[in-house]
């Protein structure tokens, strides 16, 4: 049985932990709540951007573009959004396993393009080949940051490098609940609007032409996706922080408490065995 020292020692131990913990916690709770207003600020945007380049395609029939068919390139780029910082439970690693686990991608087909270190660190253990990495745009995302990424993905398609475009993040749907999400970006899928065919037989005119029209539209698109994305993933870690360090201080809380009844028993055996031997010494003498 530990000492009376060693189990104090470790009850004040696990007190400093827990005293961190709730300090993390309470960090957590102020940045997601700014990390979520502004998740909830840019998803509309998210998705008005995505329903309409799905509605507007549902209605060009088949259009030989650049962006709808898919590339000579068997190279699969995925966008990987996870966090600097660990102690988020399984926050970063369920999004590496989207890519690490996936039924059908051969590791040598793919290029990640990385956004937050744990992934990168992560997926370059595991032997993926790492394109670019930006650890410091996860910190605060913003449009122009996502622009960047974009136009960088995109001369990549363009030129052939890549066949086909992916992201990968975490979709924030509330404090409790993030969802570990694959999308796919490039070429873009043509999807049937709600209504079926009575919706896609509907007359889209463009103008300019169809051709240059995409052109402008499918990479404010592919942008937009990216930084709902970002925003989205910024929500996720806090929420999933605040979540375990609350489960880290509430186990913390157990400990203490079990420690505090192991010394007290200690104690007790302690003053026990004193009585015992000062008993035994008066009978001794008597």
């Amino acid at each position: 049985m530990a000492s009376m020292r060693d189990i104090k020692r470790r009850r004040s131990s696990i007190q400093g932990t827990q005293q961190i913990t709730k300090a993390m916690k309470l960090v957590s709770t102020v940045k997601l709540q700014r990390a979520r207003a502004g998740a909830e600020r840019s998803k509309s945007y998210f998705d008005c951007m995505y329903s309409t380049v799905n509605s507007i395609l549902s209605k060009v029939g088949h259009l030989e573009h650049k962006y709808l068919v898919p590339g000579t390139s068997t190279k699969k780029a995925v966008i990987v959004i996870t966090s600097n910082r660990g102690l988020a439970g399984g926050y970063n690693s369920n999004v590496v396993k989207l890519i690490t686990r996936h039924e059908t991608w051969k590791k040598e087909d793919l290029v990640i393009y990385a956004v937050g270190n744990k992934g990168r660190d992560a997926l370059a253990r595991d032997g993926y080949e790492i394109r670019e990495s930006t650890s410091e745009v996860i910190e605060s995302p913003t449009y122009p940051d996502a622009m960047v990424l974009s136009e960088h993905l995109l001369k990549a398609y363009e030129s052939g490098e890549i066949g086909e475009i992916y992201l990968a993040y975490t979709s924030f749907k509330n404090t409790v609940s993030h969802i570990p999400t694959l999308l796919k970006l490039l070429p873009v899928e043509q999807k049937e609007t709600e209504g079926g065919a009575a919706k896609s037989e509907a007359v889209m005119n463009f103008e300019p032409e169809d051709v240059e029209a995409l052109d402008q539209i499918i990479p404010k698109y592919v942008t937009s996706l990216i930084y709902g994305a970002m925003t989205e993933a910024v929500a996720s870690e806090n929420g999933a922080r605040m979540q375990a360090m609350d489960n880290a201080t509430s186990n913390a809380e157990e400990m203490i408490s079990d420690l505090g009844l192991k010394y007290n028993r200690a104690r007790q055996g302690s003053i026990t065995q004193e009585l015992t031997e000062i008993i035994a010494g008066a009978e001794a003498l008597g």
